[in-house]
């Protein structure tokens, strides 16, 4: 009877565990539609900022002579230090989702280790900051609670230290490494090269196209104004793509998860049914025996 019990206890928690990741799928999915609607609108903005930005830097790259003289769009040949970002979830229970970054976080340090380039981390999310810490990676600065509830002011803040020491030339590169939204059950890594501003897809014939009406003198002005508005954007949305892959590799998670407690307890009831039966069947025996005995 004590095998009963032991598997009555285990059935009674595995369907407790069920609840509870029934409860954060939905959760999850009730978070996800917003996360995912936000994700698509300033995916548009973002795409628009781009292409502003390339027709203004376009323009300068074929009509000046000498062509860009900003830092921001220069190559750097042999960068001595980059800034390498990423974005994390603050929580757990959401299978490979912060893995997958932390190892692509780890393969572009080891390859600017090898280029003798110094590397500045910059950590947003508990996740990675936990796991760089606890194996003794050096992190320049970090910040928790900012991929769980991206915040535009306080993204601003973060990223502008990376905009400012590019310009001054203490940096040669910045990068941001997170997992995106790709769709609900797929989510995709990106590896942004945010600065230098990659300038070799500009296309002269693309210039002479453009629809952009901005007096001449205006152009490197409202080209450095753009820079930082362009890295301070690409930052936040970051974030935003980020929280809505979250919530869709969460989803999966506790789905697989609920599916499979539910696999478990019916193995436990056939356990129980079984062990149950061998009981019975050992007390009917038991009696028999005594009765047959007494005759």
């Amino acid at each position: 009877m004590a095998n009963l019990k032991d598997i009555k206890r285990q059935i009674a928690s595995v369907s407790n565990t069920q609840k509870t990741t029934r409860a954060m799928k939905l959760v999850s999915t009730a978070k996800l539609r917003r996360a995912e609607e936000l994700a698509k609108r300033s995916r548009l903005y973002a795409d628009k900022m781009n292409q502003v930005i390339a027709e203004i830097a376009g323009r300068i790259k074929c009509n000046k002579v000498g062509g860009i003289d900003n830092r921001c769009f220069l190559k750097i040949e042999n960068p001595k230090m980059v800034d390498i970002v990423f974005v994390t979830a603050d929580k757990g229970l959401c299978g490979g989702f912060n893995i997958q970054t932390i190892k692509a976080v780890n393969k572009l340090i080891a390859e600017y280790k090898e280029q003798n380039v110094k590397v500045r981390l910059r950590g947003i999310g508990k996740k990675g900051i936990e796991f760089f810490r606890y194996n003794e990676v050096e992190l320049f600065d970090s910040v928790k609670d900012l991929s769980s509830k991206p915040d535009k002011a306080r993204s601003d803040d973060f990223i502008m230290t990376s905009i400012e020491d590019y310009k001054d030339g203490k940096i040669d590169g910045l990068h941001i490494v997170y997992n995106g939204y790709k769709n609900i059950i797929t989510q995709e890594l990106h590896i942004n090269n945010v600065l230098p501003v990659d300038t070799d897809g500009f296309e002269c014939n693309d210039v002479e196209s453009s629809i952009l009406e901005i007096e001449a003198q205006d152009e490197e002005n409202m080209l450095d104004s753009l820079v930082n508005k362009y890295v301070k954007y690409n930052m936040y949305y970051s974030l935003i793509d980020s929280v809505a892959a979250e919530h869709s590799s969460r989803m999966q998670a506790m789905d697989t998860a609920t599916n499979n407690a539910k696999e478990m307890v019916k193995t436990l009831n056939v356990q129980y049914n079984k062990a149950r039966q061998a009981a019975i069947t050992t007390e009917l025996i038991e009696i028999i025996s005594g009765v047959e005995s007494m005759k």
